[in-house]
């Protein structure tokens, strides 16, 4: 089914789904979900006063109305089509114990002062979630949280309530959790492991915690002897890296260590997919490692780590994922392995169980956080000198996945070959295919049926053309159906030259209007609908959908190279903006009302080896 019909057939229809009774073999719908959600029951989610577990988690991401942690009545507008729970397995389970006030748990002053804290709520909770935060990346947690007799049997409600939910071809649970490394005092280098399996092969299992190692090469290693033991799989997907103070995409090993080939494919085995954007900002790149790239500065949380711990010099190299993209590839210039092979996932981090992307439903990060006419000013993250303050929160992202059925095993196995899109919110539908033969034919064809029938789609490996042709692409893009038109469509390329140093360069491909580039090559502004007064926009400028065929104009064959998508919508409000007219929020002049949402393929590599 072409764009422009399927656009009518989501219209009439109201969804994707509806619009395609058919289903050929390869992909033809992507599903939205979110890989990083926190329950109460996680310790700082806990700390903060959260009280969702994950069954009501399931039930708000399937749609129905629950309670928030502050007694509010809520629900999403759209369910999600797949979602999964990923509480800490750090003191999993024992945040339950210090609130019911456990006589073990009791008998520790610093423990029974944090209950305290708990039950008095805002400023002395957020104060003493802090605390712990500072305490766990210092090491410094009493023994009583990291004793793992507290986890068994919160593991086993997690998995129950993954069990409970999961409704194949309707709606698609995963069992996970996450892995929380703060490393040297808070450098935040967490992972998110996913299982493709069920209740059979996880319930019994002891999540790996990081009371028992922090070296990100020991989590390959469990997930590894997982698969041997069990015969299930499993993958992990890095957290945003701007708050691991350069640790996320170092170029040695956790221990300093150089890197090996062996260390390079565990990496690349087991962490298909990079959380790119989420509610403390992005990693897609940085203004000072793209500076020709006029969006760049978007979300930015590129002041310190996780306790807020100053950068040491020459760390953004080692935190934004282009960058990383394209020292992978001289990497593997050198170990013949590319230990950075991310595609894209978005996700929230919320820590209030309800997963809140859209920006005019946003209820933070933290039960301190959500909704109210002074959350704006109000701290996420405290430091010794410096915070992170409400209005810096983003409404955070969301994972378009392209598979061939909404179950475990398809949706698992897309964001394993990295089939996989992330956006800031909106529910866009976005496609990339790479070539030899495409052509401005071909986007009045079925676009998806050319696109896998003469080419590979977004996280393949495009392999060298025997003739030695310069690759052409096949692009699309179409608006979130209750969203925003679409500015442009722009392709992001990076590459390696012959001496090994790496380089990039952003295309705009399609864009909405009259627009002409000028005679700096770049594009005038879109324009920009939105009322302050009211929190509304309009939809009279933009594109509802986009396309272009397109060759690689500069194309080495000779050269590594890597092509990623980045979609922009028109301004839309901000959820600062919704806070000011709904609850009368009186943000200071320095607060952003207005943003463009965004979204990002993962990429196609081409590599002259094959």
């Amino acid at each position: 089914m072409a764009i422009k019909q399927l656009l009518v057939s989501i219209l009439l229809t109201g969804s994707v789904g509806a619009a395609l009774a058919t289903e050929p073999a390869y992909p033809t719908r992507a599903l939205f979900g979110d890989t990083h959600v926190h329950t109460g029951w996680s310790a700082d989610a806990g700390m903060d006063g959260a009280i969702i577990d994950p069954v009501t988690a399931y039930r708000f991401a399937r749609g129905e109305e629950v309670h928030s942690n502050t007694g509010v009545r809520t629900r999403l507008a759209r369910p999600y089509d797949w979602f999964m729970i990923t509480d800490h397995s750090d003191g999993m389970g024992t945040i339950n114990e210090i609130v019911a006030g456990h006589p073990d748990m009791m008998a520790v002053p610093t423990l029974k002062r944090w209950r305290q804290a708990i039950m008095e709520g805002g400023k002395a909770a957020a104060s003493a979630k802090s605390e712990l935060v500072r305490m766990q990346s210092n090491g410094e947690l009493p023994r009583e949280v990291t004793d793992p007799k507290w986890m068994a049997s919160a593991w086993e409600q997690t998995v129950d309530a993954a069990e409970q939910f999961y409704q194949p071809g309707e709606f698609t649970t995963f069992i996970a959790y996450e892995w929380t490394v703060n490393s040297d005092g808070g450098d935040n280098l967490h992972r998110n492991v996913i299982f493709r399996d069920g209740a059979k092969r996880t319930r019994r299992l002891t999540p790996l915690t990081t009371f028992v190692t922090q070296d990100p090469a020991d989590l390959w290693a469990w997930m590894q002897d997982y698969e041997q033991s069990t015969g299930g799989e499993v993958l992990a997907i890095p957290h945003n890296g701007n708050m691991s103070n350069g640790r996320m995409f170092e170029e040695q090993q956790f221990d300093g260590s150089p890197v090996t080939a062996e260390w390079a494919q565990m990496r690349a085995r087991y962490e298909p997919l990079y959380e790119l954007t989420q509610i403390k900002g992005q990693s897609e790149s940085h203004p000072s490692l793209s500076p020709g790239d006029d969006f760049a500065a978007w979300d930015l949380w590129d002041r310190g780590n996780l306790i807020l711990k100053s950068k040491p010099a020459g760390s953004y190299p080692g935190e934004y994922w282009r960058e990383a993209l394209k020292v992978g590839m001289r990497i593997e210039r050198e170990l013949g392995v590319n230990p950075f092979r991310y595609g894209a996932n978005g996700a929230t981090d919320t820590h209030t169980g309800l997963s809140t992307p859209d920006e005019d439903n946003f209820w933070g990060k933290f039960k301190t956080l959500e909704p109210r006419a002074d959350r704006w000013n109000f701290p996420v993250l405290e430091g010794v000198s410096d915070s992170y303050m409400g209005w810096e929160q983003a409404a955070a992202g969301t994972m378009g996945v392209w598979a061939t059925a909404n179950t475990r095993e398809a949706i698992w196995d897309a964001m394993k070959r990295r089939e996989t899109y992330a956006t800031t919110g909106p529910r866009m539908t976005l496609r990339l295919f790479a070539g030899y033969e495409f052509s401005d034919a071909d986007l009045r064809a079925d676009l998806a049926s050319v696109g896998y029938a003469r080419g590979v789609p977004m996280g393949a490996d495009l392999l060298p053309d025997k003739a030695g042709r310069a690759p052409s692409f096949l692009v699309a893009a179409m608006r979130d159906p209750q969203g925003a038109n679409l500015d442009r469509i722009q392709l992001i390329k990076g590459w390696v030259d012959a001496q090994g140093k790496t380089h990039e360069r952003i295309y705009d491909l399609a864009w909405s209007g009259d627009r002409q580039p000028g005679a700096d090559g770049k594009l005038p502004p879109v324009g920009n609908t939105v009322n302050l007064e009211t929190a509304r926009f309009q939809n009279s400028i933009g594109a509802p959908e986009l396309m272009a065929s397109w060759t690689d104009p500069e194309f080495d064959p000779g050269q590594s190279a890597y092509y990623y998508l980045r979609v922009l919508e028109i301004p839309t409000p901000r959820w600062t903006l919704y806070d000011k007219v709904r609850l009368g929020a009186q943000p200071d002049d320095s607060v952003p009302l207005v943003h463009q949402e965004r979204g990002f393929s993962s990429p196609v590599w081409y590599s002259p080896g094959g």
